[in-house]
């Protein structure tokens, strides 16, 4: 855990809160992998402006790195120093409007796809077979079963470094596969995507097809997080570690999984340690094999509990 007397300097620095922070949380039981250190101090903000004035008061040396449903991200076992922000309540609002579904950044992706289907709108399906929430899927332009954010969204609102509240249009954030150009040290808030009225059967019938697709190829009831690495141009990640030979590979308490190898797991005893340096010496595999050099899609934030893995 992290020294005490690092914690008050940084406390003393967070103005007053209508949201909680508190000092030295262990984040590993808020993350799908279940593993990884404290944050330094942990914000959960009640709103937008609450946000803001923490983020304007912060000095800019100070490190913010905001978490959501941490569905596809690692958290090293030394922890995070820092400021580490998880929006929760006041950030999970999903709103109908003609033409579109405006949400909170911490709304799951799979409740904005319910709550549009349930007004009868299309073309948010796909939300349904991402696992994460709306502010992670519009920072790294998540997508799935044929849809992504950057064909659905019409804006999104962002908390800058320097605590203001801003309105981006999708041109401005000028998205590219699993890449969304968000202010430097920016905090997506809210967002509204497009939606067209459809047939409430074909909508129902669409999304019970990515659910059942999704639990025939992935291990949804595992301790995984998602997708491990970037698909290459004109390739598929799984392909390659499939090919190097890395199916059911373990290191530790992590494994790659049997079910869909470009997924990594925890099998109940695996540090973060385990999993990043099993995702290395996958990497490692691949390239050795193929020449191919993936590209890690799951975040990892942090420092290491002792020596850092090294990048293959």
């Amino acid at each position: 855990m992290m020294t005490a007397a690092a914690l008050p300097h940084l406390l003393d620095l967070i103005p007053a809160t209508a949201g909680r922070v508190q000092a030295d949380v262990l984040l590993a039981p808020t993350t799908w992998f279940r593993v990884g250190g404290p944050a330094e101090v942990l914000l959960r903000p009640s709103s937008a402006a609450d946000l803001g004035r923490v983020m304007a008061a912060l000095p800019a040396e100070i490190s913010v790195v905001p978490i959501g449903a941490a569905s596809n991200l690692i958290v090293r076992d030394g922890g995070v120093p820092g400021l580490v922000v998880r929006l929760a309540r006041g950030f999970t609002g999903i709103e109908i409007e003609a033409g579109g579904v405006v949400a909170g950044a911490a709304a799951l992706d799979v409740t904005v796809a319910e709550h549009a289907a349930a007004a009868g709108l299309s073309g948010l399906e796909f939300l349904s077979g991402i696992p994460g929430s709306i502010g992670g899927a519009v920072a790294m332009n998540a997508g799935a079963y044929g849809g992504d954010v950057a064909c659905t969204l019409d804006w999104a609102e962002i908390v800058t470094r320097s605590g203001d509240l801003v309105r981006l249009s999708a041109a401005r954030l000028a998205f590219a596969y699993r890449h969304a150009s968000l202010p430097p040290g920016g905090i997506v808030v809210r967002a509204r995507f497009r939606a067209q009225p459809g047939d409430p059967g074909a909508i129902a019938a669409r999304m019970a097809e990515i659910r059942t697709a999704r639990e025939a190829s992935q291990p949804v009831r595992a301790r995984t997080g998602g997708s491990t690495f970037r698909n290459p141009p004109g390739m598929k990640a799984w392909e390659l570690i499939d090919a190097a030979g890395c199916r059911g590979l373990v290191r530790g308490g992590a494994q790659v999984s049997e079910k869909h190898c470009n997924f990594l797991l925890n099998t109940g005893e695996a540090t973060a340690a385990d999993i990043e340096g099993l995702g290395e010496e996958v990497r490692r595999r691949v390239h050795a094999a193929s020449g191919v050099t993936l590209e890690w899609e799951i975040k990892r934030i942090g420092r290491p509990a002792g020596r850092p893995e090294v990048v293959a």
